[in-house]
């Protein structure tokens, strides 16, 4: 199973990191290990002194597929959740300066929390708003008409590098707003007014 995240895939969140909007989608992958599922808390690794949150909509893969065409992508999901892309800025800006590729600042255990639940693509309306609570306080929200690239634009273009399978999931991307946890910290996210994770930092 893959977990392919994309980058900069909202022009506002893009902005605040100061960089350049897209003109083509930019991925990046994470283990299996990076998952943390069933609300389990999140152990803050003693790695890092800045760990952000990225919240994000997930697609769930529900075929096998490569080379797939734009107009089919719809076909490949049905399923759509919410996770988080933990981010160790500091090891991160480190390996910038440096040149270096930035897997432990993304990759590492537990770095992609994920909702138990998915949500059938039909019950929700197309342009899906969501959001993230630190300690109840509603940190970052955004909605998916603000995607540079669509889902289906997704799944074509990294088709076009490796064969999709069933169950592999697509990170689709963070809108502004990212910022720091610290430990204690409780963290509520929601597809439209559905809570879909609810989780500590510990």
């Amino acid at each position: 199973m893959k977990i392919i995240c994309i980058g900069k895939n909202y022009a506002e969140h893009a902005k605040e990191m100061n960089s350049k909007v897209p003109e083509k989608p930019i991925f990046f992958m994470k283990p299996e290990t990076s998952l943390l599922q069933r609300n389990n808390p999140f152990f803050y690794p003693e790695f890092s002194n800045e760990i952000h949150y990225e919240t994000e909509i997930v697609l769930k893969i529900n075929r096998l597929g490569k080379y797939i065409e734009e107009k089919f992508a719809h076909r490949y999901f049905s399923e759509i959740g919410l996770g988080i892309d933990f981010t160790a800025r500091d090891l991160q800006a480190e390996c910038k300066k440096n040149g270096h590729p930035w897997e432990i600042a993304k990759a590492f255990e537990h770095s992609a929390p994920l909702s138990e639940q998915f949500i059938n693509k039909n019950d929700l309306p197309e342009q899906i708003n969501f959001k993230l609570d630190i300690n109840g306080k509603i940190v970052q929200k955004g909605n998916t008409k603000d995607l540079i690239f669509s889902f289906d634009k997704l799944i074509s273009y990294v088709s076009q590098f490796f064969t999709l399978k069933i169950g592999d999931l697509i990170f689709t991307g963070t809108p502004a707003g990212v910022g720091e946890v610290k430990i204690g910290d409780r963290l509520k996210g929601f597809i439209e007014e559905k809570l879909m994770f609810d989780f500590e930092v510990k």
